[in-house]
Order: C-alpha cells, then sequence, then structure tokens
C-alpha cells in the first residue's frame, strides 16, 4: 500500500503510476488549468477508505463532496496542501485535511 496516493482535491485514492501517468480522473483539467502535476496535488497521507460505485447516489460520496466524481475508492482525510495556483482557482475550497483556508 505504500505506493498508494490521494488527490488532495477530491481524495481519489490510486498508485503514484497511475497518477502518475494518467493523472487525477476527476480533477486534471483544474490541475493542467493552474499549470500543475497531478503528482504536486496528490499526498502518500491519508485516513480512512470508502469504496463508491454509485457516487451520484450516495449521501457518503455527497458529505465528501465527491458525488459527482468517477466510482472508486477515496480517502475520508488527506494530509497537504494543494500548490496555490489550484486553491486560486477554487473559489468553494475546503481543504480535505480538516483545517480551514484562512
Amino acid at each position: 500500500m505504500s505506493s498508494d496516493r490521494a488527490c488532495m482535491l477530491c481524495g481519489i485514492i490510486q498508485t503514484t503510476n497511475e497518477f502518475g501517468r494518467e493523472g487525477c480522473p476527476n480533477c486534471q483539467g483544474v490541475f493542467e488549468q493552474a499549470g500543475v502535476s497531478a503528482m504536486e496535488c496528490t499526498s502518500p497521507s491519508f485516513e480512512g477508505m470508502v469504496g463508491m460505485c454509485k457516487p451520484t447516489r450516495s449521501w457518503v460520496a455527497k458529505w465528501l463532496s465527491v458525488d459527482q466524481g468517477i466510482p472508486g475508492v477515496y480517502a475520508i482525510k488527506v494530509d497537504g496542501r494543494l500548490p496555490p495556483e489550484v486553491i486560486d482557482l477554487l473559489p468553494h475550497y475546503k481543504p480535505r485535511d480538516g483545517s480551514q483556508v484562512e
């Protein structure tokens, strides 16, 4: 499991190779717009995992704010901070590490 990482924006968990090869399936457009790589926006440090088959119909997906994401395994909490270039593009950004944006 040491090669697993979680996206700091949506929380999806993938391997390092998947993020390096394909980026984040939910957030890649935002990362490209900000001019950063998906790897800069992932963390190897996360807590909890939730598997979702139908995110659009899941109250847990709504609670995690990933109800518009693809089916997959998502972290409950992701340690780390997104690059400022990404945060600047997101007026309603809520950090996945449990902290609040100043």
